[in-house]
């Protein structure tokens, strides 16, 4: 017999029951988010969290205790995965959307030194700006790029292939490659 919880699974909304009984039946969903949907259907059917735990792949009570505390306070949010560990995380959605739209804005050539954005140069933009961010790398700039769906390569403007102009004593002189038609394949 197993003891009174001290925070019982308090009673489902039809809309809750319906929401979890969808997801625990989930293919496509994270299994986390299952095993969670499943032990909170089988806690409110009455059954002692140890057996809960057992029958959703968990060894310990303890789990399906900590489920059950957060679905009463934060309802269905508490089964969206969150950080799991590590590192806090130091760039979130805000930064990220500031990242974006520093991206976003075509570089000054007074004030940024450039024509275009490399990552080199938006980091220093980013850095030096007021509501900018004084510690980000290029890798981070990089990521959130990624992660939106763009790559600063393909977004940036490059030169012609195999033509290059050279500073010389006498002026600029444009030196021309013959293979670079071969070279472009």
């Amino acid at each position: 017999m197993s003891r009174r919880q001290k925070d019982p699974l308090r009673p489902l909304l039809e809309a809750e029951r319906a929401s979890l009984s969808r997801l625990s039946r989930s293919c496509g969903a994270p299994a986390a988010c299952v095993a969670r949907a499943r032990g909170l259907l089988l806690a409110a059917e009455g059954r002692d969290y140890t057996t809960v735990a057992g029958l959703v792949g968990r060894r310990v009570g303890d789990t399906v205790v900590r489920w059950v505390s957060d679905f009463n306070h934060d309802g269905l949010d508490a089964l969206l995965p969150r950080h799991g560990g590590g590192h806090p995380i130091r760039y979130d959605e805000i930064k990220q959307r500031r990242i974006l739209t520093e991206f976003a804005r075509p570089p000054d050539r007074a004030v940024d030194g450039t024509a275009t954005w490399s990552l080199n140069t938006l980091r220093d933009a980013l850095r030096r700006a007021d509501d900018g961010l004084p510690g980000i790398s290029t890798y981070t700039i990089g990521r959130a790029l990624h992660a939106s769906g763009l790559s600063w390569q393909k977004n940036r403007t490059w030169c012609e292939t195999g033509v290059v102009a050279r500073k010389r004593k006498q002026g600029i002189a444009i030196v021309t490659d013959p293979d670079a038609a071969a070279k472009r394949g």
